[in-house]
């Protein structure tokens, strides 16, 4: 039992440790794609500003 605990323990705190890291510049910026931004600072821009999406595809 005491294994047991050990290892749920040590998966807790890996879990916990990932969920606590920040993803990396390269991951916002794809994740912004999904959203239909061009990149993380676009999303940005359109979360805390007046842009919007439509700003990214006007030629």
């Amino acid at each position: 039992m005491e294994k047991k605990r050990f290892a749920l323990k040590k998966l807790m705190e890996a879990v916990e440790k990932e969920l606590l890291h920040k993803p990396n510049a390269k991951t916002l910026d794809r994740l912004s794609m999904l959203a239909g931004f061009q990149d993380w600072e676009s999303f940005q821009n359109a979360l805390h500003g007046d842009a919007d999406a439509k700003t990214n595809y006007n030629t």
